[in-house]
Order: structure tokens, then C-alpha cells, then sequence
């Protein structure tokens, strides 16, 4: 099977600082979570409105977040993965 993203739920991980959205590959469901730092320049320093900087920037880039995912899973097949700056830029 290949990943897909069915359901377009996404929400914002305090704790790690990251959105986390969820793939699925048949019937197993897939973890991602994109740190904050992959998504909004400065967002480390700028807590005010933190999560809804986050989580628009994640729905601006959904797709091409959603490839990096894709390509992560294809190279190793793990049922969780966080996708820093360096691999999403």
C-alpha cells in the first residue's frame, strides 16, 4: 500500500512544539509531527498567537509537507517521525 492522508485533521502538539497530522498506509495509521521551526520563520521567539502562526503555515504548505512525509515513509517505514527544518526546507 502507499500513504495517504484521507483525513486532513491537523493540530498543534504544545508539549513538542509541533503540528502533528496523521497517514495511512492501509489500515496502520501514521504519526507526523512537523517542529515549529519547519514551519513559521522566527516562531521560536514569537510566542503570542504560537499555534495559529503553526497551523497556517502547515495548511499553506500541506502539500509539499505532506511529499516530504511521503518520501520519509517510502525510505523507512516507522509508525511515527518528526520532520524538522532541514528536512522540510
Amino acid at each position: 500500500m502507499t500513504l495517504s492522508f484521507p483525513n486532513q485533521t491537523r493540530n498543534f502538539d504544545e508539549i513538542r512544539k509541533a503540528v502533528r497530522f496523521v497517514g495511512h498506509d492501509g489500515l496502520f495509521e501514521i504519526q507526523f509531527f512537523v517542529e515549529m521551526g519547519a514551519l513559521a520563520e522566527g516562531a521560536a521567539q514569537e510566542r503570542e498567537n504560537l499555534e495559529a502562526k503553526c497551523l497556517s503555515a502547515f495548511d499553506n504548505s500541506r502539500a509539499s509537507i505532506q511529499e516530504i512525509a511521503r518520501a520519509a515513509y517510502s525510505r523507512k517505514r516507522h509508525n511515527s517521525y518528526t520532520l524538522s527544518a532541514a528536512k522540510v526546507r
